[in-house]
């Protein structure tokens, strides 16, 4: 194909290719000379333009197919554009000559139908170069017309419109004759002429006047003419048309109109024509009168509709300006024609109207208004309602009127006020909460009127107002209870008025319906009254008969719609309405037969209605309720249905047609309810059941029912569409599928008034009774018949089907066009299809399974399409449940022999169909052999050019062979790509359908080829073009189903081979079709954005701005202003179809996340345009508000006028809160994935002034804005995703400084926005939900820090403070609007937002002491503290509320097991009845709570207050559960203190046993601080620590949290609280030792028993014992942060010894170090005996961290050098707490301790050849201080301990040895008998060290300080020894300080360390010298030469003093004794 990518056509490599490689080729040529041309120099087309047109003529007679010629017509004119246009006059005359061609055989076709093409192709691109000869070209074309097949006028027709398109009004003269010729193609019998006529004129009415002034009547005549027997496609071409030029009509568009002496049409005319239309059709005049008076004068569907469709495009071309200004008046026309009685003859006819009329206000009113103008069309309907219901009760009062005229009018009305209150409900729905200002309107009343219309005559008003009071209940539930009470007081008020009783109880279900759509649900008070309303109904419907069927069918109603509500509210009723049922049956069989022997026909209608009713009540509790059907429940259940199954044969024979209606009814009620229970339960009433059923399916008496009601859902989706475009996906399904009501007509309310309360969004429209009957009975033959027990199943299931096949063979008649033919064959497909392939059971013998057969395969030949695919569906899954592959081999044999014989069309057809419906659930024929058979029969069918149904079927199932047959067709895809191509590139445009199948097959090849189609070879690449070449045909296709196939096509090749995808042409051709009048196209369209944007957002939305340059988009908003972000946006606000909303959202949210960060500023300008395009905009946020006065109010400041409302106008509130939600993604991902300069004043503005890019904190202020708006907005939902979005502003940004105010943070100058938005939140008449995400956002902000001076936060404050005082009222002021369940979730709003605000306050204060005690006094007006003022106030009322919010957390958790324990009425914030409602607020709420009372018992220290918890309504401690106030009121100050201990300890124990996987770190985090907040009291400590099997389920618990939680916070927390745990315990054991010591007396010591754990034996249970378990638990965190530890470990790669690094966290070094502190402190909670028993695993913890860590370089790498620096000192502060214990001393442990310690002193000096040798020092020195004698003084140890010292002392490094000379001091000062050894082992060593210095002077201060150290250790040793022996020391001591003096020469130059040490020196001579003057002064008389050097050091001292006295001031010790440091660890 590449050599087809040339100027000129490559015809010698075009030669060298067959026939249909030749096709491919040239239209590869053609659409690269498509692209080619317009990009091309033009003298280069110049030079080739002789040549290209012989080619392109060439093309042009050989017989091109249908895209090749549009492809060969554009290319034609585009040359002719760009080159030279001259010589286009010459291929205007050869295209007429061919057209005028006498050849009329069918292979000169496709190049006359080219010509024609060419033509029309030229005349648009040339338009006036060539208007002299059009007048010729036009004639030939019309002449042509005449004579020409469907194809040829479908092609002529749109080459005319593209010849009037490129003349514009120079083709004037030819207007009329135009006209005329089309006016024949607008009713022509080929569907595909008809659209093109459509667009011909639809072109045509742009210059010629005349079609819509003089000819616009009979243009719309023919219009409905053409409506006639249409397809959808033309529905939609001629609406478009008609509505067009009505519009056109009544607003001309051509200023010329006026000249030509036309004038405008009123809008009262051009519905005249519509209404006329409408009730008489296309026909004219006379033939109308006379079908009048024969009484045949019903207008066709197809008309009604089309017209309908036209209202809707007519009203959408005038625009939603034009619709705001004349709605009125339409409104009242629209109303006359629902009104006129010839439009509601039948009512078939009266559904089908009422259904056109309210499309036409939803689809103009929905879609073209603003919300504020819905808000005025609402009043206006209102106003006709209520003037409506005016005329009905005038005419029904007024007793002159005659009866018949009052009639008439009472059924004219009904349909009026119909269709007027479904739309206002509809408009309600669709406003929400923005509706509340129509309900407070005191102009329109409207909730009275449409009250009023509740006692209308005619039930269908009566259930339309019932609805549309429903849609004010979704849309404003606060309305929900207030119009339950008001229904619930009338029906009680007019219980004798049969219309009121009807009406109000409809009402209320409907209102009880509607409860499931709304959160915040109704009082379950209403519960109770309107079970007592149905039970009052029900026990008064006989007293009087006039009434008795309203009451009775009214009091079902009202049960069936409570049920509605759920368990939670039913199974308080559940027992009464058992009673209920019991009474409307018989107690038994044996009472029915008696009761069937009495009563007349009308006794038995108002019992069956009775029963029916009871039976939908038991519906209803079947669905809802399934929680409560108990074995118990079910069997109550049973008797009154086998009651009710007995009734159903027995009382047809008795009664028959007296009681026909009302017993379809109970037939339909008990089949629904038979459907729904378990089969198993009825069992014994099968044989009753299923003899019905065949009666019911079978009765020659039945009424017809539709098989388009039937069977689709007995089809597979996929075979659906080859019966045409399905109903869901269509704009106009809500009338369209009037069209498939067949003789039945659509469904209504009416037709089953217990609809009115199940959960959904549009109105029920349930289908008439027997309609209904059929399709129940079917639906339950299927439930049953797998059911059947084994011997009775083949009986039955043989009789049916023998008794199925002689009715359809009676009489002889076997044809399946019969009216019966569906109801036969349904049920036994059903069961087929569905229940026996679940339920995995045979379908029996082959008597069973012959008559099955013979029904499906007979079927496969039926001339129904619809049975055909049902057949097809059918016979496949019976084969699946045979499951025998010797009769799935016969079946498709079958198939095969058929198709191979069969000629007729409907045969071949079907059985094609099956081997398809074949692969689809039968895997094991799946073998190469059997495929190639199947393909090689569907390839030859596909290829039938005479038949296209055969075709079109036939690759419908070869689509399906090659999505089912994987791999195995990759032999065939080649050949198949070839037949595809081959099919698309030859098949008629008019053949639609089967341009649709195959791109079915394209859309499988793609599919099966899969990731292969990445490949680079040669038969991939050519596979590829081949799919490249098929998609772009259909893209050029006019249908838009196929259009779509090609979209989906592109993008599955986009998904497995995305290189190859050109997205410079996919994304434009996706952008024009936005706006496709088609939905499936638009879904395609989306769909394929979707998916890339997810990878290639940036390239999508490139291409889309650079299509504006060339077409300016469709768009309301157009690409080019807001680009193709915008354009989906306004596309999201007009779809209402849930699935193409859902991918517009997705694809915005993926765009979003790809390019967001790098294009903010064009992200956020297009959020808040969308926000802000409401039609009352919002007022713009000013970003920075000066306070005038102390008192100035917030919202004042937003008073502003409007701004400029952007590109968008008049969006929808679901729009505006999807934008406010893409601001919160916006900023998630900026905190996700972008510059940390986002959150970052100062860096972004840093980064601003070097490059251009943009962050987010420079667009704070539009942030602020947006989130004001949409918390300040009408709707509910709005202001919650504002404050939501407000919410995440404050966390996010809070902590930010402001660069240019020091010490203030940038959210400070938007206080007063944050308080204005808040405010109203507030206010009485808030949602529950509003106002507790308010608290949210309120605790937030006042936490945040942000507000520093009190008098700005108190207006905050004050918001939250108004809500306390709410909630303080508590059930005193229950509120009557919402669920009690809201209140409670307002209520833990409220206590959560103080309680986060107690916490914050806390911990700063906190914060604060800790940084600065001091300042503790002065910063009263500081954050913290004020902040803890602000709280402190309410701290006794919120401490209370806080304790029982917990209690009623701790009753609402409690298992199944104890809910009888708990209180009747509920807890302190909820009622029992809502308990599972309010469950879900506890959890989200208990956390922060729990956390803040811990934190306030704190700070009370346990002391009671005066007002304790008795002032509550409830106790508030669980252990007062069940008692009484009384009772629990005298409980002493500790008992309710161990309450709330055990309250606070019970809650966090059971949370952290099982924390959720979901969002529960704050949780963990909040019962850790709570449980370290109660231990830091003493009084919970000493109860903990007194309870040791509390102690230690609590380390359980924190053992679990440790090994489940990674998070280095809750590590650390649950180290600190095992640490509080020990310290209790620690408490524990010091007191009861010292309590014995002081009760036994000294005397008596040797009795007292041992305290601690291990008692006398030392044994420790694991499981029990406290020590254990914080054993456990440390070595858990030693383990893990130090593998090396565990001897299994440590041969492992991660845990070998003597790794280079331990890569050790900051927070791992602080759990090591918390852990190690932990063990420290175990032995003294042990027993002398206990302490031995640990002590081993203690100190091998101990020894084996050091080695770990003495392996590390002291200044290593990061992670060692940390580890070293935070961990070290914690091991030697632990070991010296272990050594130093009580234990090593007691006498019972003393030799087991010493011998214990000797040994881990032993490991101790086996580590010395380790890196960190200071380290291994000092825990050495430590055992020397601190261990007792008998454990250092020990050979070999001493020796060895000696001579580590000594090595020590000889280290070249001076860190060691400066360390070495100060523990060694330190040595030297302790205790004598540890001192003495070391003195005289190493005090010549010193001594010698320090000689040596006068021979190498220190070069370093670190070597100058290992010296001073020395000589402060040889000064330890003088002074440590005897007063006899100390002057020979002193002795020693002189002469070495004298030596390190330098003469006066050698001062001079010296470095400065040798210069420090002369100094040091003379101080300590001069310091020492006087204290031992016989010495010195010995020493000076023996050693001349010492005394002149000292001489002269002290003179050069004097002389240096003197001289600066101020500048060389030498830092000397100024101490005058001598004060050694002891402690150097």
């Amino acid at each position: 194909m590449e050599r087809a990518h040339s100027l000129l056509l490559n015809e010698e490599a075009c030669s060298q290719l067959g026939e249909h490689q030749r096709a491919e080729f040239v239209f590869e040529w053609l659409r690269f000379l498509k692209k080619l041309l317009p990009a091309a120099d033009r003298a280069d087309v110049k030079k080739n333009q002789k040549c290209l047109v012989e080619q392109l003529t060439g093309i042009l007679i050989g017989s091109p197919g249908p895209p090749t010629r549009w492809l060969l017509a554009h290319c034609l004119a585009l040359l002719y554009r760009v080159g030279d246009s001259l010589t286009s006059s010459h291929t205007v005359d050869r295209c007429n000559d061919i057209i005028r061609s006498k050849d009329d055989s069918p292979s000169y076709l496709p190049t006359r139908l080219a010509a024609i093409a060419c033509l029309g192709a030229l005349y648009e691109q040339l338009g006036r170069l060539l208007v002299n000869t059009f007048k010729e070209t036009l004639a030939n074309l019309l002449k042509a017309i005449k004579s020409a097949e469907s194809q040829g006028r479908y092609e002529i027709m749109l080459s005319v419109e593209k010849i009037l398109r490129g003349l514009g009004v120079s083709a004037m003269p030819c207007h009329r004759d135009i006209y005329k010729a089309t006016r024949a193609c607008l009713t022509d019998r080929s569907m595909a002429v008809r659209c093109a006529a459509a667009k011909c004129l639809l072109e045509l009415q742009r210059e010629a006047v005349f079609l819509w002034t003089s000819e616009l009547e009979n243009v719309a005549t023919l219009c409905f003419r053409a409506f006639e027997s249409s397809n959808y496609d033309v529905r939609v071409a001629i609406s478009k048309l008609l509505g067009t030029l009505l519009a056109t009509a009544v607003e001309p568009k051509q200023p010329t109109a006026h000249r030509q002496g036309s004038r405008r049409s009123s809008l009262e005319e051009v519905m005249d024509l519509l209404t006329g239309g409408f009730l008489r059709g296309g026909a004219g005049f006379l033939r109308a009168s006379g079908d009048k008076l024969k009484g045949t004068s019903s207008v066709s569907k197809d008309i009604r509709i089309g017209i309908t469709q036209s209202c809707v495009v007519f009203v959408s071309c005038l625009g939603g300006v034009w619709l705001e200004a004349n709605f009125s008046a339409l409104l009242v026309l629209l109303m006359e024609l629902v009104s006129q009685t010839r439009a509601t003859q039948t009512p078939a006819d009266a559904v089908c109207c009422r259904r056109c009329i309210s499309f036409i206000l939803r689809a103009t009113l929905g879609s073209l208004l603003g919300e504020k103008a819905q808000i005025a069309a609402a009043k206006e309907i209102c106003l006709a309602i209520g003037k409506q219901k005016r005329a009905v009760d005038a005419a029904m009062c007024d007793g002159n009127v005659e009866t018949r005229v009052t009639t008439t009018d009472v059924a004219a009305s009904q349909h009026v006020l119909v269709c007027a209150l479904l739309e206002l409900g509809s408009l309600v729905q669709g406003l929400a909460s923005t509706a509340a200002s129509l309900l407070t309107d005191t102009s329109t009343a409207l909730l009275d009127t449409v009250i009023s219309v509740l006692l209308h005559p005619s039930v269908s008003a009566r259930l339309a107002a019932a609805w549309c009071l429903r849609c004010v209940a979704v849309a404003l539930p606060s309305q929900g209870a207030v119009l339950l009470d008001r229904c619930a007081e009338r029906l009680n008020a007019l219980k004798s008025c049969p219309e009121a009783v009807a009406g109000y109880s409809s009402a209320i279900a409907a209102l009880l319906g509607a409860v499931q759509h709304c959160p915040l649900g109704i009082p379950h008070t209403k519960g109770n009254v309107v079970m007592g309303l149905a039970e009052d109904l029900l026990r008064s419907a006989t007293q009087n008969s006039r009434i008795s069927i309203q009451r009775t069918q009214a009091g079902w109603l009202l049960l069936s719609s409570l049920n509605t509500l759920g368990p939670a509210v039913v199974e308080h009723h559940l027992p009464r309405m058992l009673v209920l049922w019991r009474c409307a049956f018989p107690p038994s069989i044996r009472d029915l037969d008696m009761e069937l022997r009495r009563g007349d026909h009308f006794t038995w209608q108002v019992t069956l209605e009775g029963r029916a009713g009871a039976l939908c009540a038991m519906k209803s509790l079947v669905i809802h309720c399934r929680d409560l059907l108990t074995d118990d429940v079910i069997g109550r259940l049973l008797t009154p249905l086998a009651c009710a199954v007995a009734l159903v044969p027995t009382l047809i024979k008795s009664y028959g047609n007296l009681i026909k209606n009302t017993s379809v009814v109970f037939r339909l009620r008990v089949y629904e309810i038979l459907a729904l229970l378990p089969p198993k339960t009825y069992e014994e009433s099968f044989g009753i059941v299923l003899k019905q059923l065949v009666t019911d399916i079978t009765g020659p008496e039945n009424v017809v029912c539709s098989e388009l009601t039937l069977l689709p859902p007995l089809c597979h989706s996929d075979d659906l569409a080859l019966l045409g475009p399905a109903l869901q996906d269509m704009d106009q399904h809500y009338i369209e599928e009037q069209l498939q009501g067949s003789s039945v007509g659509g469904g209504t309310l009416e037709y089953d008034t217990f609809t009115i309360c199940v959960k959904c969004q549009d109105v029920p429209a349930p289908l008439p009774p027997p309609a209904a009957l059929t399709t129940a009975a079917i639906q339950l033959f299927g439930v049953i018949f797998p059911h059947i027990i084994v011997p009775l199943r083949y009986t039955h299931s043989l009789t049916i089907a023998m008794s199925l096949c002689n009715f359809l063979f009676y009489d002889k008649l076997r044809d399946y066009n019969l009216w019966i033919s569906p109801q036969l064959l349904t049920p036994l497909s059903f069961l087929c299809v569905q229940h026996l392939g679940s339920s995995r059971v045979g379908l029996g013998p082959e008597e069973v399974r012959k008559p099955a057969l013979g029904l499906l395969v007979g079927a496969l030949e039926s001339s129904n399409p619809l049975l055909r695919c049902m057949a097809a569906e059918g016979l496949s899954r019976l084969v699946q449940v045979v499951n025998d592959p010797a009769f799935t081999v016969s079946m498709t044999l079958v198939s095969f022999d058929k198709l191979k014989t069969a000629r007729d069309a409907v045969t071949r057809t079907g059985h094609a169909l099956a081997l398809g419906s074949l692969y689809r659930y039968v895997g094991g024929i799946s073998s190469p052999q059997h495929l190639s058979a199947c393909v090689g029969i569907l390839f030859t069918l596909s290829q039938d050019s005479t038949s296209p149904e055969v075709q079109r079927w036939a690759l419908h199932s070869l689509s399906m062979v090659i999505d089912h047959a994987g791999p195995l067709y990759h032999g065939h895809v080649e050949a198949s790509f070839t037949l595809v191509l081959r099919l698309l590139l030859s098949i008629p445009p008019t053949h639609v359908e089967v341009h649709q199948s195959l791109g079915r097959c394209l859309n499988a090849l793609v599919t099966t080829l899969g990731p292969d189609l990445q490949g680079e070879g040669q038969s991939v690449s050519a596979l590829r073009t081949s799919c490249l070449v098929g998609c772009a045909v259909m893209q050029d296709s006019p249908d838009c189903l196929v259009e779509a196939q090609a979209i989906s096509c592109l993008q599955q090749l986009h998904m497995f081979a995305p290189r190859h995808v050109n997205l410079a042409s996919l994304v434009p051709s996706l952008c024009v079709n936005l706006c496709s009048s088609y939905l499936s196209l638009r879904r395609a369209v989306v769909a394929c954005l979707r998916q890339l944007a997810q990878k290639e957002a940036l390239e999508v939305s490139e291409h889309a701005v650079a299509l504006v340059k060339d077409v300016s988009s469709s768009t309301d908003v157009t690409i080019k202003e807001v680009g193709l972000e915008g354009a989906l946006f306004s596309l999201l606000d007009r779809e209402s179809d849930p699935r193409l909303c859902q991918d517009i959202q997705e694809t915005l949210v993926h765009m979003m996340s790809s390019i967001a960060t790098g294009k903010l500023a064009h992200w956020l300008k297009l959020c808040k345009d969308v926000l802000s395009a409401s039609a009352e905009s919002t007022a713009p946020v000013e970003t920075n508000q000066e306070e005038e006065g102390e008192r100035d109010d917030d919202a004042s400041v937003f008073h502003a006028t409007s701004e400029s409302s952007g590109p968008f106008t008049n969006l929808r509130w679901s729009t505006r809160v999807f934008a406010v939600e893409c601001v919160c993604r916006i900023i998630a991902l900026c905190e996700s994935h972008g510059h940390p300069a986002h959150f970052d004043m100062a860096l972004a503005q840093e980064h601003r002034l070097h490059e251009s890019t943009d962050f987010l904190v420079l667009h704070l202020a539009a942030l602020i804005r947006m989130a004001f708006m949409a918390a300040t907005d009408h709707s509910d939902k709005l202001r919650l995703s504002g404050l939501q979005t407000l919410l995440v502003i404050i966390r996010k940004f809070a902590a930010i400084p402001e660069p240019e105010f020091p010490g203030h943070v940038i959210l400070e100058q938007y206080q007063a926005n944050v308080g204005a938005a808040l405010r109203p939140a507030f206010t009485a008449d808030a949602p529950p939900d509003v106002t507790a995400k308010a608290c949210q956002v309120c605790s937030a902000w006042i936490a945040s820090g942000v507000v520093s001076d009190l008098r700005d936060l108190r207006r905050v404050h004050q918001l939250l403070a108004s809500s306390l005082v709410k909630v303080q009222a508590g059930k005193e002021v229950p509120s009557q609007l919402y669920n009690e369940g809201t209140s409670t979730m307002e209520t833990l709003a409220v206590l959560k937002a103080w309680a986060e605000v107690y916490i914050v306050a806390v911990q700063r204060r906190q914060g604060e002491q800790a940084a600065s005690p001091l300042l503790e006094e002065d910063c009263g007006g500081a954050e913290g503290p004020g902040l803890l003022t602000l709280v402190q106030t309410d701290l006794a009322t919120l401490s209370r509320l806080w304790l029982a919010a917990l209690q009623d957390y701790v009753l609402l958790t409690l298992p199944q097991d104890y809910s009888a324990q708990l209180p009747a009425t509920g807890g302190t914030f909820y009622t029992a009845e809502t308990a599972e409602q309010a469950r879900p607020h506890y959890c989200s709420s208990w956390a922060p709570i729990l956390h803040a009372t811990a934190l306030w018992l704190n700070s009370t220290g346990f002391i009671m207050v005066d007002d304790g918890p008795a002032n509550l309504s409830r106790p508030v401690t669980p252990t007062s559960m069940g008692q009484s106030t009384s009772l629990a009121s005298v409980k002493s100050p500790e008992d309710i203190s161990s309450d709330r201990l055990h309250l606070i300890l019970s809650i966090s124990v059971e949370f952290l046993c099982s924390p959720h996987s979901h969002d529960q770190m704050e949780n963990i985090s909040s019962c850790l601080q709570a449980l370290q907040a109660l231990l830091e009291v003493s009084w919970p400590r000493s109860k903990v620590g007194n309870d040791q099997v509390l102690s230690v389920e609590l380390l359980s618990v924190l053992h679990r949290l440790i090994v489940t939680r990674e998070a280095p916070g809750v590590q650390l927390a649950v180290l600190e609280l095992v640490r509080q745990v020990v310290c209790a315990a620690q408490e524990h054991v010091k007191e009861k030792r010292h309590s014995a010591e002081v009760d036994d007396g000294a005397a008596e010591k040797e009795t007292v028993p041992e305290f601690g754990e291990g008692r006398d034996t030392g044994g420790l249970v694991p499981g029990r014992s406290l020590v254990f378990g914080a054993l456990e638990l440390c070595l858990c965190v030693l383990v893990r942060k130090l593998p090396q530890l565990s001897p299994k470990l440590a041969g492992s790669p991660s845990g070998g010894q003597g790794g280079s690094s331990l890569s050790l966290s900051d927070s791992d070094c602080r759990q090591v170090a918390a852990a190690l502190a932990i063990l420290s402190d175990l032995p003294s909670i042990c027993s002398p005996d206990g302490s031995v028993s640990i002590l081993p695993t203690l100190m091998y913890l101990l020894m084996g961290v050091l080695r770990e860590l003495v392996q590390q370089p002291c200044g290593g790498g990061a992670g060692g050098g940390e580890a070293l620096g935070l961990v070290v000192p914690a091991a030697l502060q632990a070991l010296r707490a272990v050594l130093s214990s009580p234990m090593s001393r007691s006498e019972k442990s003393r030799g087991a301790w010493a011998h214990l310690l000797r040994c881990a002193l032993n490991t101790l000096l086996d580590f010395w050849d380790s890196v960190d040798e200071v380290s291994l020092l000092t825990a050495l020195t430590i055992f020397l201080l601190t261990a007792s004698p008998e454990v250092t003084t020990a050979q070999p140890l001493q020796t060895r301990c000696i001579d580590k010292f000594k090595a020590s002392l000889e280290s070249k490094d001076p860190v060691v040895s400066r360390r070495s000379y100060q523990l060694l001091m330190s040595v030297f000062q302790s205790k004598t008998g540890v001192a003495v050894p070391f003195i005289q082992g190493l005090g010549s060593c010193v001594v010698g060290h320090l000689q040596g210095v006068e021979r190498r002077r220190p070069q370093s201060s670190k070597e100058l300080q290992a010296i001073q150290d020395g000589v402060r250790a040889l000064e330890a040793l003088v002074f440590a020894a005897d007063e006899m022996h100390r002057p020979q020391l002193v002795a020693i001591l002189l002469p070495i300080l004298i030596s390190f003096l330098l003469d006066e020469n050698a001062l001079s130059s010296a470095p400065a360390p040798a210069r420090t040490l002369h100094e040091s020196a003379l101080q300590d001579l001069m310091r020492i010298g006087p204290q031992h003057s016989s010495v010195f002064k010995a020493l000076m008389a023996s050693s001349p030469h010492m005394k002149s050097r000292l001489e002269a050091a002290v003179k050069g001292n004097q002389e240096s003093v003197n001289a600066k006295a101020t500048q060389l001031q030498v830092p000397s010790k100024t101490s005058p004794s001598i004060q050694l440091k002891t402690n150097f660890l």
